[in-house]
């Protein structure tokens, strides 16, 4: 079994707080393991859409995320993989609070990777789920 250790957890926080958008949605890594990645977000306005909710394409990309820190377990050094699809079901509207999107890969192929993911509220309220499909590049 494939264990990630205390270093690896701190260089993906780290490459997360990196990324310039990523930063700017304000995601955070809560925790990675193997084939499983959890990222959140505190609702701020600049993530609201015209009705005041959390934006759709904010959801989607906070899912796009924990899902390739996710594939990203299952990497060999110096391997990458991109999205290939991805397939978004949104089920509740969010106004306030925190936003937590788990995601795991279901299936890891030779070149392609099938992963899942939730988005809750904090009060465990299911938001969004996806379905994806990754590929090595």
């Amino acid at each position: 079994m494939r264990e990630i250790t205390e270093d690896q957890k701190q260089r993906a926080a780290a490459a997360l707080g990196e990324n310039f958008f990523s930063k700017w949605i304000g995601m955070k890594l809560v925790d990675i393991a193997p084939d499983v990645a959890v990222i959140q977000i505190d609702m701020r306005d600049e993530l609201r859409q015209p009705h005041g909710l959390l934006h759709g394409g904010v959801t989607a990309t906070l899912i796009d995320t924990a899902m390739a820190f996710a594939v990203i377990t299952c990497l060999d050094k110096g391997e990458k993989a991109s999205t290939a699809d991805l397939n978004v079901h949104y089920l509740r509207p969010h106004l306030d609070g925190v936003v937590t999107c788990t995601a795991r890969v279901v299936k890891a192929g030779k070149r392609l990777f099938t992963v899942s993911a939730e988005v809750v509220n904090e009060h465990g309220k299911l938001i969004a789920t996806a379905l994806s499909t990754y590929s090595k590049v």
